[in-house]
C-alpha cells in the first residue's frame, strides 16, 4: 500500500508548477476583477493643464 504513494521527482516538480500557476492565475484574475470594479465606481482623473497643452504625436 505504501508503494502506491510514491511520486517521482519529475511528477512532483510538475505538480508544484501546476499549483503555483493556479495560485498566481487566481490572484491575477481577482486583481483584474478588483481593478475593473474599482474603476467602474471612480471617476477618471482630470488632465492637468500641462497635459492639455502638449501636442500629441
Amino acid at each position: 500500500m505504501i508503494s502506491l504513494l510514491y511520486i517521482d521527482p519529475g511528477s512532483g516538480s510538475y505538480l508544484l508548477q501546476v499549483i503555483i500557476a493556479a495560485v498566481l492565475g487566481v490572484l491575477f484574475y481577482f486583481k483584474n476583477a478588483w481593478m475593473w470594479i474599482k474603476s467602474f465606481f471612480t471617476k477618471p482623473k482630470d488632465k492637468t493643464k500641462e497635459e492639455e497643452h502638449e501636442p500629441s504625436e
